[in-house]
């Protein structure tokens, strides 16, 4: 019905309405971000972890916050996973978090703004103080029909907090901030948006924040930042990246060095991202929401490094329908063809498209890179089939990521919403092969 109506209504009556529902929202629950330091995120990927763990950081420094990402929404100590299939909320679902939080006494609020979001004008009622750009890359072209529009797009929350007020944070005025990641070739376009503070982080480049021996430990990474050393206890190097806002926060709100080394310590579970379940198996399995290039390299890299001498890696990916980003699907089966030992193909969100030929352009894919149908490359749609095929692959010492869903709650198929949680149907199927 969506679909139909926007061929028949002309796009600017449709973001006229987006905007004036936004405007309304805000309105509605009293302008409530005016209540707060908000923090907006946007880039490619490693949204919502860093996020998670700039909430660490400011509760590890005395600071109430809340937050809205993709996989989980806190207010202060109270954490519910996202229900809806959606980054960003619809605008009165937003608002009306935004308001929780400043009824509970939040000092910060951080939303996770995304380019569809922005698109939608649900960023429009929500006063931004601090604007965090992570990374960029090719993602949801489809909507945005080029990557210099997707790039555009996402500079709109960067407006945004150009255009907003003023506030204070206990008693002091609170600068406008941009925080940029310096190792991107866009950094200097976010950062070119009028801000009174400008702070970088990088690993590569030089930055007033560059971090150095950035190396895997005992459980997750560890690095050192500015003469002080950092541990992350999640999986996966790539976690630091995710890791870097949340220092640059800290100094931002004058939290000191030990408690930000706390605040990163001790956040040691963010829902479906490197999520190790644990069912008595003798095989490391995790739960990832990988569902794009850089991601899949990231976990195929984490997934070489983690399993034993000898062992296998065993992933499981597929792609979403509904015309999202088609030009993604080869890529990731050219991904994971080459650096994964057995490959499974599964359905993610088909939506309302077939998902034979989903499926097929990554197998495809991976067939190109090297694996062979029936012996390292396994096509099944049914995703709890596809999941309870690549546990029963695994053997002591091998590692298995199930990707593309996270912490998810829900499945899209044939245009019908199901329930769905790739954690539970992993636990599921593991008992299963115990029993």
């Amino acid at each position: 019905m969506k679909s139909f109506l926007r061929k028949l209504v002309p796009e600017k009556l449709i973001c006229m309405y987006h905007y004036l529902l936004a405007f309304s929202a805000s309105l509605w629950y009293g302008s409530p971000s005016k209540r707060m330091i908000v923090i907006g995120v946007t880039g490619t990927k490693g949204k919502t972890s860093a996020i998670n763990y700039i909430w660490s950081v400011l509760d590890a420094g005395g600071i109430k916050a809340g937050f809205v990402t993709t996989a989980n929404v806190r207010i202060g100590e109270k954490e519910i996973l996202n229900p809806f299939h959606m980054t960003m909320p619809g605008r009165f679902k937003l608002q009306r978090f935004l308001k929780e939080m400043a009824d509970a006494k939040c000092e910060v609020a951080i939303v996770e703004t995304t380019s569809q979001g922005i698109s939608q004008y649900r960023h429009i009622g929500i006063d931004y103080d601090v604007a965090i750009f992570t990374n960029l890359s090719p993602e949801h072209i489809d909507a945005h029909k080029t990557f210099e529009n997707y790039k555009k797009t996402k500079g709109e929350l960067f407006l945004a907090l150009s255009k907003s007020i003023a506030k204070k944070f206990r008693g002091d005025k609170f600068a406008k901030t941009i925080i940029t990641n310096a190792d991107s070739e866009h950094s200097p376009y976010f950062n070119a948006f009028n801000a009174e503070k400008k702070v970088a982080f990088s690993a590569e480049k030089e930055s007033a924040n560059r971090a150095t021996n950035i190396r895997p430990g005992i459980v997750g990474a560890i690095f050192d930042m500015g003469g002080t050393h950092y541990e992350l206890s999640i999986p996966g190097v790539f976690n630091v990246y995710n890791a870097f806002p949340a220092i640059v926060i800290g100094e931002v709100f004058g939290i000191n060095k030990e408690k930000i080394k706390k605040g990163l310590a001790d956040l040691k579970l963010i829902p479906g991202r490197m999520e190790e379940i644990m069912e008595g198996q003798k095989f490391r399995v995790f739960v990832d929401y990988a569902h794009e290039k850089q991601s899949m390299a990231y976990v195929m890299e984490a997934g070489n490094n983690l399993k034993g001498a000898g062992s296998k890696l065993i992933i499981l990916l597929g792609a979403e329908g509904g015309g999202r980003d088609k030009g993604k699907r080869p890529i990731m089966g050219e991904i994971v063809g080459k650096h994964a030992d057995i490959v499974v193909v599964s359905n993610v969100d088909p939506y309302e498209d077939d998902p034979t030929p989903i499926v097929e352009d990554i197998a495809r894919a991976a067939e190109v890179a090297g694996k062979k149908r029936g012996e390292n490359l396994f096509v099944i749609e049914d995703r709890r089939e596809g999941i309870a095929k690549a546990l029963s692959l695994a053997t002591e010492g091998d590692v298995v990521f199930i990707t593309g869903k996270g912490a998810e709650q829900s499945m899209i198929i044939g245009g019908k919403t199901f329930p769905w949680d790739d954690r539970d149907v992993v636990r599921e199927e593991l008992k299963k092969l115990s029993s």
